[in-house]
This record gives structure tokens, C-alpha cells and sequence, in this order.
């Protein structure tokens, strides 16, 4: 390393002698007040969004196309993957005296299998109706087996059969007899889901797709006539089905969507898993997903003591796409079912469904004299004997949503085109949970402290990035400069942030305003200072330091989680928070025209390159240590679909207002 260089880590990295570390005091009150008031601002930006744009019919024919268009590529399947054979395999049947059941597998793409059971009446002689029961999470295990969720809801495929339909009941992904994944972010702390655009909710609608797709194969199914059902986890793979494939011609989701505020502002994103949620690049409101089934027969059904699907967000999606139901002069095919009762599967919500898809398929308006009753024993419908050793359900997350696949363009032109292309790339698939336009600065000096024993100043300068966010820059100075001829900006994690914060208490005492308290003791080198002609500051994002929110595991996990139901990550929205921080620095009268170098390490280093790429103040970066692919972070939605870390520097290499990039190990 040169000595320039090794100057600069002094300066960003040095620390005092003995010093003690330091954790917050105020149970983190600062960061969570302001991260809810951020939610919900944000939330409030995107209600019913994009259906606010629709006012005509006109408005509707011409946007649904490009909407259902976005639905695909934020559940992983623009473009669809190949429709491969279906190698459907029937391993037993068996007869009940009103109808027979068929267990039986088939394979969406070449090693992801669906467990199924097919219900049929008896003597069929014409082509049925048929419906497609996608299960929610209903688990049935015995010594050690899964049998999958068809066993539990069972009931509902022997009701089809009995009154004339052809039922396909199909497991899911998760708690199948195959236990792929679905709690990805939820549990696993899977955060690469999201650099590949990856939900487990797309697999479940491919398995719809190619579901439906087996049915249209049976020559005892009327094609035109496949309605869709299910309930919770199914109530939401039926929204994805009907709003994907207008193959489906009658819908009832049984309590399996609401809107944004339920989800994020009040918390119901705690209680679902990945299963429930796109990643949602192009910041839908979820009555989008329900409007796209028009004009299509769509029943609404819930509970009014559902505390996973509030009511309140229940009825203001059955609003929103009522709405769009009657710009189609269709408002005859949307209803909304209220019964009483919390989040079970109740016979009121079954029998207005049935009624639903009589009226619907079969042109049959008369009174349910038959309940949906179970039958049979786990045994009876198991699929499996044995589990295939081909599958890739319990992978199907490495695979599903393909990464990009990169070349070397073959000419300096086409590496030009090849880079402005990504750098466009980013801006709508990975940041387009940035603000379309940046608010001006707000600037407010906080502190400003003098330490005579090592003339040193020290200035907090607090600023808002967005509205709702609030985050400080330490800048140190040398208290007897006359000018600063470059700044080192130092970006925080919370590791640097409890040394730095040791470090301040060390020099200035009671003097400084740190909401921390000491709690052990950290020998180490002496700080340098900075030198009458440098200043270095030093940033902590939002949610780190003096912002941080509460660090709680499971709390940890749902705040990052709800960023990506409006569209963005925690990591992006620090990116943002960094081009805003050299903004910032701009604004402080004595730094406006110094040399900036940004110092940064490990994920943050990353966020930093990309920030450099996107904001024409960062001339300068010095970086260390930094992952080698985007699988280890940071997390940034659709990354891997355009390319990973290596490309995201050489991108920033290639920004005329970028003079020097260093990467050290």
C-alpha cells in the first residue's frame, strides 16, 4: 500500500489508547420512532398505486397488458420458463362410492416436482367443469412422513367431485411431501433471495400454470370452464394464478391478500412467510393483483376477525378493484364475502365459494345440500413411496429466477453500450425505490465542540436524506485550520460506529451528546488526528449508530422485510443514504470545494460503489475487504439478474467523475 494510503486508513481507522466500548443506552427509541414514521410515509406514497393512473376503460385495456406483464417478472417468470413435459405419473387409485381419486405426480420443469390427488366423478360422459384447489399451509406429518397440505384440505376436493367438478388438489412447495422452502427471509435469513428477484411465491404460480395446463390435457375437463380456489397460503396462489393465467375463469381467494398498510404499517407481514409476496420491484399496492382478474367472476372471501388479512385492508382491495370492475362495465363479477371467525376454514366461507363457482361454471344458482366432508386417511393419498432422487425442490431457490449470464463485450463500443445498458438496468430494477427527485438538503449543525489537548473540532451536522429520515455527520478538524483542502468520509457499520463513539467520548467527555454508555475496555492505536489542511467525517446510514432501530432478531428481520414489500432494501436505501451524505458534506461551507475520498469496507464498501456510480461527488474510494459476489451482500433487489460485484466496480470505474478506486484486501 502506498503511504498515501496508509495515511488515509489512519486517519478513517486508527483508535485510541485503551479505550472503552461503548453500546446505546436508549433502547434504540431514536430509530424506531423514526423507521415507523418512514413505513409509513412510503406506505401511504404507494396506496393503490398503480391504479391510481387508471380513470377510463381505455386507460384499463391499455395498461393491464404492461401490468400483468410487471406481475410476471416480480414473481421470477418474465419470461416464462419453458413449458417442458409435464411427465405426469399416476401411482395409485382408488374409488369412493360418489367418486374417484387419483394420486399422482407431475414435474412444472425437469426435477420440480407437485404432489397431487385428482377427485372426478363417476361415470363421466361429458366434459366437466374443473377446479384447480391450491392448498394452504396445512401441514400433516406422521412418523416423521409429510403427506402435504392435500391432506388436510382434502375436504374441499371430495366436495368438487361429488357435485360434478373435476378437482386437481396440489401440494406446495413448502410442507409438500417434497419440504422445499418457503420461509426464505422469513427464518432462513435467505437475503440473497432478493439479489436474484427470487420469492418462493413464483414457484407457486408456475405450479398453477402448469397445473392448469394438465387440466386442459384431460379430455374429460371442459377448458373453458377452470375455476381457482383455495384458502391462506392458497388464498394468495389464487391470486397469483387469476391475475397471471386468463385461462382461469372464475376466482375465489379465501383469505389471502390485503393492501400495503396492513402489511407494513400495521405488521401483518410478521405473520407470512415468502410464499405471500412478489419482490416488489415496479412498488405495486397488492389491489392491483386482485384488479387484474377483471372481468372475470372474482369472489372475495374473508373472515372478520382475520388477523393475518385485516379487515379494514380487505375491503379497501374489494374497493380498489371494484373500481376497476366497473370502468369494465363488470361489476356484477366482484363480490365481497365477510363472515364471522378468525383465520380458519370455516363451512360459511366454503359454502359461498361453492355457491360462487356454480353460478359461475355451471349456470347453477340453487341452495349447497351437501357439506365438504373428509374421507380418507393420510395414507391413501400419498404420492410417494419413496422420494425421487432427481428433485430440485428443495434447491429450486438456486435456480428458479436464472442469474445473468455475462460475457466480455468484443469491441470498446459495445463495452460502452454494455455498461450504459446496466447502469439503466439498475435504476429500474434495483433502485427504483429511490425518490424519482431528490429533496434539497436540510442542514443543521447540532454540535460544534473544541478539544484544546488535541486542538481538534468537532461539528455535528445533522441532515435529512428523505423526508422522515434523520442522520448526523461527525466532521473533525483541525481547530487551528484555515482551510481543508480534502475530506476522508468514513461510512459506518455498527461495529465502526461503537469504536468511533468510544473514540469521541475519549477526546471531548461529557461534552458530546452520544446516547451511550461504556461497557468494557478496547486497547489499540493512537487516533491521528487530521492535519490543518483535512477533515474527515465520519457516516453512519440509517439504521446504524444513532439511527439504529431495534436489533431484536426477529424485529431485525420483519423491518428488512418491509422494505422490500414497498420495492426497496435496508442496503439500497443506505446507498441512498451515502450519495446524500456527500451532498451534504457539499453544503458545509468549509468542505464545499475539498477533495473528497470515501473510505469504506466490507458490504458497505459495496453499497459505496454503487452510490459512486450514481453520484457525481465521490471522486475517490478507497475500499477493503470486500465480498466477492452479491450472494454475501449487500442486498439489492434484481442485482444478480444483471451482474454482481466485479461488474458494479468496473462500472464505477468507467464514471468520468470517478478518479480513483482502490480495492484493498
Amino acid at each position: 500500500m502506498t503511504t498515501l494510503l496508509r495515511q488515509m486508513w489512519m486517519f478513517a481507522f486508527a483508535v485510541c489508547v485503551a479505550l472503552p466500548v461503548l453500546v446505546q443506552a436508549d433502547s434504540t427509541e431514536v430509530g424506531d420512532k423514526m423507521i415507523a414514521r418512514y413505513f409509513a410515509a412510503e406506505t401511504a406514497k404507494l396506496a393503490n398505486a398503480p391504479l391510481n393512473q387508471i380513470q377510463t376503460r381505455e386507460d384499463w385495456e391499455r395498461e393491464q397488458p404492461k401490468l400483468r406483464t410487471q406481475l410476471l417478472d416480480m414473481l421470477g417468470l418474465e419470461p416464462l420458463p419453458e413449458k417442458t413435459d409435464l411427465a405426469v405419473t399416476v401411482t395409485g387409485e382408488f374409488e369412493h362410492e360418489q367418486f374417484n381419486v387419483k394420486n399422482l405426480h407431475f414435474q412444472s420443469m425437469p426435477g420440480l416436482y407437485v404432489t397431487a390427488n385428482l377427485y372426478s366423478p363417476k361415470n363421466v360422459t361429458e366434459k366437466l367443469p374443473a377446479v384447480l384447489y391450491v392448498c394452504g399451509h396445512g401441514p400433516v406429518i406422521k412418523d416423521g412422513i409429510s403427506y402435504g397440505n392435500k391432506v388436510h384440505y382434502h375436504h374441499h376436493g371430495c366436495w368438487f367431485a361429488r357435485n360434478g367438478y373435476v378437482c386437481l388438489m396440489i401440494d406446495t412447495l413448502q410442507m409438500g411431501e417434497i419440504e422445499g422452502i418457503h420461509h426464505g427471509t422469513y427464518r432462513e435469513k435467505m437475503w440473497w433471495w432478493l439479489n436474484r428477484g427470487y420469492s418462493s411465491a413464483g414457484v407457486e404460480a408456475w405450479n398453477g400454470i402448469r397445473a392448469i395446463d394438465y387440466l386442459q390435457s384431460l379430455d374429460f375437463v371442459d377448458p373453458e370452464r377452470i375455476g381457482m380456489t383455495g384458502r391462506s397460503g392458497g388464498g394468495v396462489y389464487s391470486w397469483w394464478g387469476a391475475a397471471t393465467d386468463e385461462r382461469v375463469k372464475c376466482a375465489i381467494p379465501v383469505a389471502g391478500i390485503t393492501d400495503l398498510q396492513n402489511y407494513v404499517v400495521d405488521g401483518a407481514v410478521e405473520g407470512h412467510c415468502d410464499c405471500m409476496f412478489m419482490v416488489n420491484t415496479h412498488r405495486w399496492d397488492y389491489p392491483t393483483i386482485a384488479a387484474l382478474v377483471a372481468p372475470r367472476p372474482l369472489l372475495i372471501s374473508n373472515t372478520d376477525r382475520d388477523s393475518l388479512f385485516p379487515l379494514d385492508g380487505v375491503y379497501r382491495t374489494y374497493a380498489e378493484a371494484r373500481r376497476i370492475y366497473e370502468l369494465v362495465d363488470a361489476p356484477e363479477n366482484i363480490a365481497l364475502h365477510i363472515t364471522a371467525g378468525g383465520h380458519k376454514d370455516t363451512q360459511e366461507l366454503r359454502v359461498h365459494a361453492f355457491r360462487w363457482l356454480n353460478r359461475h361454471l355451471k349456470g347453477d344458482d340453487s341452495l349447497i345440500t351437501t357439506v365438504a366432508d373428509k374421507y380418507f386417511e393420510p395414507e391413501q393419498l400419498r404420492v410417494f413411496k419413496e422420494l425421487p432422487s432427481d428433485q430440485i425442490n428443495t434447491t429450486i431457490q438456486e435456480s428458479f429466477v436464472p442469474v445473468a449470464e455475462l460475457k466480455e463485450p468484443a469491441t470498446a463500443a459495445a463495452k460502452k453500450e454494455q455498461y450504459s445498458e446496466w447502469r439503466q438496468q439498475l435504476m429500474e430494477k434495483t433502485f427504483a425505490g429511490w425518490p424519482k427527485e431528490r429533496s434539497p438538503i436540510k442542514l443543521k449543525r447540532t454540535q460544534q465542540i473544541v478539544s484544546e489537548t488535541y486542538s481538534v473540532r468537532l461539528e455535528i451536522w445533522e441532515f435529512s436524506p428523505q423526508p422522515q429520515i434523520y442522520l448526523p455527520l461527525y466532521v473533525l478538524t483541525n481547530s487551528e485550520a484555515e482551510s481543508v483542502e480534502q475530506v476522508h468520509l468514513n461510512i459506518v457499520e455498527q461495529d465502526d460506529w461503537n469504536r468511533f463513539a468510544a473514540r469521541l467520548n475519549a477526546t471531548f467527555g461529557d461534552a458530546i451528546d452520544v446516547p451511550l454508555v461504556v461497557t468494557e475496555s478496547l486497547d489499540g492505536e493512537a487516533w491521528e488526528f487530521p492535519d490543518k489542511h483535512t477533515a474527515i467525517v465520519h457516516f453512519a446510514p440509517r439504521g446504524v449508530g444513532q439511527t439504529a432501530w431495534n436489533q431484536d432478531e426477529r424485529n431485525h428481520t420483519h423491518i428488512r422485510r418491509r422494505f422490500y414489500l414497498l420495492g426497496q432494501t435496508w442496503d439500497g436505501m443506505r446507498t441512498y443514504d451515502i450519495m446524500r451524505a456527500t451532498e451534504a458534506i457539499r453544503s458545509i461551507v468549509p468542505l464545499r470545494d475539498a477533495k473528497l475520498n470515501v473510505f469504506a469496507s466490507q458490504t458497505t464498501g459495496v453499497m459505496t460503489v454503487y452510490a459512486s456510480i450514481f453520484e457525481e461527488n465521490i471522486e475517490s474510494l478507497v475500499l477493503s475487504k470486500l465480498p466477492a459476489s452479491h450472494r454475501n451482500g449487500p442486498y439489492l433487489l434484481n442485482v444478480r439478474r444483471i451482474f454482481d460485484v466485479p461488474q458494479a466496480i468496473e462500472l464505477a470505474k468507467m464514471c468520468d467523475h470517478v478518479k480513483s478506486l482502490v480495492v484493498v484486501d
